[in-house]
Order: C-alpha cells, then sequence, then structure tokens
C-alpha cells in the first residue's frame, strides 16, 4: 500500500511533538513531506526550533521544516506558556537542534506542494492554528480543490472551551483563519474537545512510554507527564488530555474513533463567544455538513498502538 502523503502544520507544543512523532515511526502508511510551522503554544522562533529538535530526536535531520506565519490574520497572537512550559518543550531536556530551517515560508511550500503534486494526493493535518493553512487558501485558491483532505485538531462541542467558556484553543487564537477553512470547501476531518479529552495520558500510559526502553520514549514519558498539563478539575486526577496525536490515530485507524458528518461555522464578531465552533449536531439550521466531527475514541486501543508505533524510533 502507497503511503499517504501528508503535511503537518504546527505549533510545537508538547502534543505536537508526540504527533509529529507518532507520524514519524509509521512511513509504511504516511510520508511526512515537510514540517510548516505557525506561532500558537509560543511564537514562531519557538515553534521552529522545537519542530527541529523533535526531527532529531527521531532521526529525521532529513526532513524540511519551514517558519510560516508569525501572528494570526488580524489579531494580536495568544500564546499558551502557561500550559507548555517556556519553551513550549518543558519536560524533558533536549539539545538545541543543529538541522536548518528551509529558506521557503511555509504558506510557500503548501501552495507549491498542492500545486506540483497529482490533484488529492496531499492531506494537510493542522494541528495548530490555522494562519497558514487560510494564508494559502486565500494567495492561491486554485489549490483547494488540489487538497486530499484536512485533519485538523481543534474545536468543541460539548466538550466546551478550554481558553474561554466558549472556545477551543487552536480556533481561538486565529478564528479568521479557521473560518477560512472552514468555508473553504475542502473536505475536513475534525478532532474537537470532544474526543481528545477521552485520550488520556494516566500514569500506566505514561509508565509504558517510559518502559520503552529509548530516547524516544524518555522524552515521550517526559513531555505527557508536564505536570501544568494537568487539570484534575477537568479531567480527573489521573489524566491528562492527549491532544495532537488524535489526528495521527484517525489517519492510521479510523475504526478506533466515532464521527458524524455536521456543519460547523466559526464565531468572529462576538468578543464573548471568539472562536467558538458552532456545531449544528441536530441540523437545524440545514446547511450542508461541511465537517466529520470526531467525537469519540476507543482510548487504551489509541494508546496501545501510539505506544507500539513509538517503538519503532
Amino acid at each position: 500500500m502507497t503511503a499517504r502523503q501528508i503535511i503537518i502544520d504546527t505549533d510545537p507544543g508538547q502534543d505536537d511533538a508526540v504527533a509529529i512523532l507518532f507520524a514519524l515511526a509509521c512511513p509504511e502508511a504516511l510520508e511526512v513531506l515537510g514540517l510548516t510551522c505557525v506561532a500558537g503554544n509560543v511564537p514562531l522562533a519557538m515553534t521552529t526550533r522545537n519542530a527541529r529538535k523533535i526531527c532529531e530526536l527521531a532521526g529525521r535531520s532529513d526532513l524540511p521544516v519551514f517558519a510560516g506565519c508569525d501572528r494570526p490574520l488580524g489579531r494580536a497572537l495568544i500564546t499558551a506558556e502557561h500550559v507548555h512550559g517556556r519553551s513550549g518543550l518543558d519536560g524533558p531536556d533536549l539539545p538545541e537542534p543543529t538541522m536548518p530551517l528551509q529558506d521557503r515560508h511555509s504558506v510557500e511550500f503548501l501552495i507549491d506542494t498542492l500545486r506540483t503534486r497529482p490533484s488529492g494526493t496531499v492531506t494537510l493535518v493542522p494541528i495548530g492554528p490555522l494562519t497558514n493553512i487560510a494564508t494559502a487558501f486565500q494567495r492561491a485558491p486554485d489549490i483547494i480543490p488540489r487538497v486530499q483532505e484536512i485533519v485538523l485538531m481543534g474545536g468543541a462541542h460539548a466538550a466546551h472551551g478550554n481558553v474561554t467558556p466558549a472556545a477551543e484553543f487552536n480556533i481561538h487564537v486565529d478564528p479568521e483563519a479557521a473560518a477560512c477553512v472552514m468555508a473553504s470547501g475542502a473536505p475536513i476531518t475534525m478532532l474537537p474537545l470532544d474526543v481528545t479529552h477521552k485520550a488520556l495520558v494516566t500514569p500506566s500510559r505514561n509508565a509504558a512510554f517510559h518502559a520503552l526502553g529509548t530516547p524516544v520514549g524518555a522524552a515521550v514519558g517526559a513531555l505527557t507527564g508536564f505536570y501544568e498539563r494537568y487539570h484534575p478539575e477537568r479531567h480527573g486526577r489521573d489524566g491528562a488530555p492527549l491532544h495532537d496525536p488524535c489526528t495521527i490515530g484517525w489517519l492510521l485507524r479510523p475504526d478506533l474513533f466515532t464521527a458524524r458528518r455536521v456543519n460547523v461555522e466559526i464565531e468572529t464578531g462576538s468578543e464573548l463567544t471568539m472562536g467558538m465552533t458552532v456545531v449544528d449536531w441536530w441540523g437545524v439550521t440545514k446547511r450542508p455538513a461541511n465537517a466529520t466531527f470526531v467525537h469519540d475514541i476507543r482510548a487504551q486501543d489509541f494508546f496501545d498502538l501510539l505506544t507500539e508505533r513509538l517503538s519503532r524510533l
């Protein structure tokens, strides 16, 4: 079987780092064409540094890493050091990267790749704010029908927000970009907080990463055990969500998830609910479905898959 070609658009972030490692551990199924970095969890200079650290940890210093948009389309950048630490990758002690950043901008790479690869063969996997993707779509609308699928981590419905009462972080950081992408007509699968809040790193699951006995296992154990990630009042005492790797899990084993076709719109006009993903769960608006909204997961099977694949690095 031919490996699915993907571009991971990312703002590492502990969860992003695990998602990148997960994808790189599955070369028979996923061919990662490059990492396009965006400002989000931490500013752009740090997300590009973190992405290269993860590539080198995985032994993939050949993978091209691109710097992209350093701020949202039309507003000031909101970051999340209070969750991820000052570096964005607090937890493990990873060496400074030696591999270079590519000269091209992330948006240029996205446009060029989608134009030159056969139509319908490249999947975009955004696991941060959607600024790079929206900018590429605005500059080159001809690439939109060439996208095979967008598989993104973001949004929330019944799970409510994690940065405001109504909004999930990735969508809230750049709601205008999210609205652009959701209205693009490209095939979209959304893995929101509704599903990622069920993918909890419990002590036993964290111990399984450490038990791999490899530098990758130790790093993932430290990343997923970083204490600032834990919110007992939200998720219980024994676990923290592992958001972004759910996108890779979906690409590898969609049978581990439950999803529903719905219409999703993004709130961009109200400061009270800015960045809210308005999910028409019951079809009351009669708007056509524009997303596959994933809302449940066989969590232990997912973590077994993740741990087994990470053992290959």
